[in-house]
């Protein structure tokens, strides 16, 4: 069953998760796009490229919108006409949307030993509760580039630094939640983070 997984974190805030299982052709056969949707799928070099954005067209079906629904403002960051706040994620065979009448962000990603050769880019204080001999400090990395991307797609201002700016506090994998922080321009500002792990991919969600 293509739709994966449904969570609900609270009354006004759903996740779902899409194991993308279909061809290209399926995917496109079962949507309507619009025509500058239909203009950048088409141009899209990578069919999984292409597949990700068809099955991200597939979950604002099951919650009950269309492509036409969306659009993206001029920071990149997507609306919902109707104002409900939005986020979207897709990596290789997994992608996500969040609804909510909160703002929120969203980040799935695989679990991948080279995260560790960048993890100087994107971590500074966490480095400090980080054990690198542990079995679990590959998924611990990856956790913490979700939140910090989750919080990125959330706050949606340029300028902003995953290393310089956004902290997660010390966290243990089978908690499933912790908190993060935005501390940007003198303020600071702390969000709820949810997170958890399927078929070696990690996805957090951020709300404010």
């Amino acid at each position: 069953m293509p739709l994966y997984k449904t969570i609900t974190p609270n009354s006004q805030t759903i996740v779902k998760i899409w194991k993308i299982t279909e061809s290209y052709e399926d995917l496109m056969s079962k949507v309507m796009l619009k025509p500058n949707s239909m203009e950048r799928v088409l141009g899209m070099k990578s069919e999984l490229h292409q597949r990700g954005f068809l099955s991200v067209r597939h979950l604002l079906q099951e919650f009950g919108y269309s492509d036409a629904d969306l659009f993206y403002d001029d920071n990149g960051k997507p609306h919902l006409k109707d104002g409900k706040q939005i986020s979207i994620t897709h990596s290789f065979n997994f992608s996500a949307v969040i609804v909510s009448d909160l703002i929120v962000g969203i980040d799935i990603e695989k679990q991948r030993d080279k995260i560790n050769v960048i993890a100087h880019k994107f971590i500074d204080y966490e480095f400090e509760y980080l054990n690198e001999e542990t079995k679990d400090y590959i998924n611990k990395l990856t956790v913490i580039w979700c939140v910090k991307e989750s919080l990125y797609k959330l706050f949606c201002t340029p300028g902003l630094s995953f290393k310089q700016h956004c902290l997660v506090i010390p966290f243990s994998i089978g908690d499933s939640e912790t908190l993060a922080w935005i501390d940007y321009k003198d303020k600071k500002h702390s969000y709820n983070i949810h997170f958890l792990e399927f078929e070696g991919f990690t996805c957090a969600y951020a709300i404010a």
